[in-house]
């Protein structure tokens, strides 16, 4: 019997590389471990077993939403804890997350992901929230590619969900690679992208997905039209991908030149996107298309968002661009009270990129 009803359901193909130390952080919570194996051909499945009983097997269809409901349909819990073999938990306050649980029973809930990057030649990190907590009663893993979850009643489709973030600290290696294989792994993935439009065109999850994949190749004149396309579709934004979206199309737009069109954008959805991410890009485009002012006060007002934390490694680059601006104005004296900020700052990530834990 686990500590917490709570079942950890991780699917994996070749990830021997990973998946003994995920395994071995979560071994002081007592969760239920259930690991689903799609083809391996190196140790993964034997390492697996060392840490778990509840080993499977799943002919891969090239469907990873067919493959992780698969590995929750062997899970004994209700509660799903849904993580990929390069996730690593460093910490949980399982009180909390008892809480949760009893308290927000139809609750999606959403982990601020930490993902380790290769920025400027050096190891970083930036924030994503993923959902990835949640109730098998009422959720289930849809798409084939890039799978997102969906409520089982077909009446709730189409509503907001609840969501809470959990207490969890958790840290992505699966990023932590350098340009080229990024690319190599965007080029892996946009196949089945393409394959999902062709059944299902209209679908502005899939469209955005094929545009980052182009992006992540160089490939900024195909990603734009997908961008478009998608934006095109929606009449106010409502959730995290469709903001993600219009940031990337923004940057696309500087990428290929087009610093009107960039400025354009980012300033007609500012009201819909008022977040520490959207607010830093726009503070970028700005400053790429020459507007230094608006820039620096887009960049301090950024770092004092409430989300600020959720910037990663973009929270030392805004300091970095508030230092380069007041010095290039000649207010020596405003770059160095931020060069102060900007090195507490650099001392937190670094902790993060070491894998201490938070507060130490």
């Amino acid at each position: 019997m686990s500590k917490i009803p709570v079942s950890v359901c991780i699917i994996a193909k070749n990830e021997e590389k990973y998946i003994g130390e995920c395994l071995k952080r979560l071994e002081p919570y007592g969760f239920e471990i259930v690991v689903t194996d799609t083809g391996s051909t190196d140790q993964t499945v034997e390492i697996a077993k060392q840490y778990t009983d509840k080993v499977f097997e799943f002919e891969w269809v090239s469907d990873f939403s067919a493959a992780r409901n698969f590995c929750v349909s062997h899970a004994s819990n209700n509660w799903i804890l849904a993580l990929d073999c390069d996730e690593y938990v460093h910490s949980i306050d399982v009180p909390s997350l008892r809480r949760i649980m009893q308290q927000y029973p139809r609750a999606l809930g959403e982990i601020q992901m930490k993902s380790l990057v290769q920025s400027r030649g050096v190891t970083s990190y930036a924030v994503d929230v993923v959902r990835r907590f949640y109730n098998k009663n009422y959720y289930f893993f849809e798409g084939a590619i890039h799978e997102q979850l969906q409520a089982k009643d077909e009446k709730q489709r189409g509503k907001a969900f609840e969501e809470i973030t959990l207490p969890m600290e958790v840290i992505h290696h699966g990023y932590n690679l350098t340009p080229e294989e990024m690319k190599k792994k965007s080029e892996r993935n946009l196949t089945m992208l393409y394959q999902a439009l062709e059944t299902d065109p209209n679908n502005t999850y899939m469209l955005y997905q094929a545009a980052h994949a182009e992006s992540m190749r160089g490939n900024y004149l195909e990603a734009i039209p997908l961008y478009e396309r998608a934006l095109g579709m929606i009449d106010t934004v409502t959730c995290e991908f469709e903001r993600l979206m219009i940031m990337a199309l923004g940057v696309d737009y500087v990428r290929t030149g087009q610093f009107q069109k960039a400025v354009a954008l980012m300033e007609r959805y500012a009201d819909q996107c008022k977040t520490a991410k959207y607010m830093f890009t726009h503070a970028n485009v700005l400053l790429d298309s020459g507007d230094h002012l608006r820039a620096l006060l887009l960049y301090i007002k950024t770092i004092m968002m409430p989300d600020a934390d959720t910037l990663g490694v973009n929270k030392l680059h805004c300091f970095e661009n508030i230092i380069r601006i007041y010095t290039e104005m000649g207010n020596t004296e405003m770059a160095a009270l931020f060069q102060q900020r900007y090195e507490e700052c650099r001392q937190e990530n670094d902790k993060i990129v070491t894998g201490t834990p938070s507060g130490e």
